[in-house]
């Protein structure tokens, strides 16, 4: 790991972690009077378990197990982002502490049995109109993925620095080929 990047990628890492956790808690001690309005109705909180995967993605009876495993797959390929990421590429860094924290977030949500899902508690809409309810650790993946994408793009469409051998010149006598 390297070193200068280990300084900003872990204290991002453990503040979406306890900012999630913290927050998930928070949520699930409100009172019954659900859904909450935070700013009109516009955001409330709602609590909800998430079974599943983002937008409430379900696989069935084993959604919790398959999501748990999928996620420690990310976290490994996440790793070897991480470990192959320049010393100084803050924008990369950043992205993968903010998926990273995120993703155990949602983790520990998983892994807690005593729950019947993930919890999400943030609403955004209008009247009928809502996005699918969330959390910090989504927030903190969604906008982590994003900034990853955009970093990755932008790797790929720089040129490679290919070597380009300077044109031999010819000194000396020359020779004529009969």
């Amino acid at each position: 790991m390297r070193r200068s990047n280990a300084r900003l990628f872990w204290p991002i890492f453990a503040v979406v972690c306890a900012l999630d956790i913290t927050t998930k808690v928070m949520a699930t001690r409100m009172d019954r009077q659900i859904p909450r309005d935070v700013y009109g109705e516009w955001v409330r909180f709602t609590l909800v378990y998430n079974p599943g995967a983002a937008f409430g993605l379900h696989v069935g009876q084993y959604s919790r197990w398959i999501f748990m495993v999928l996620t420690m797959v990310a976290l490994v390929i996440l790793g070897r982002l991480f470990a192959a990421t320049k010393p100084g590429d803050m924008i990369r860094t950043v992205s993968l502490a903010l998926v990273c924290g995120g993703a155990v977030g949602n983790l520990i949500d998983r892994i807690n049995l005593t729950r019947a899902g993930v919890v999400d508690f943030i609403d955004i809409g209008f009247g009928d109109s809502r996005w699918p309810t969330f959390n910090v650790a989504d927030m903190a993946v969604s906008v982590g993925a994003f900034l990853l994408a955009w970093v990755l793009w932008g790797e790929d469409a720089e040129p490679d620095a290919v070597a380009v051998p300077a044109p031999a010149t010819v000194t000396g006598e020359s020779r004529e080929l009969s």
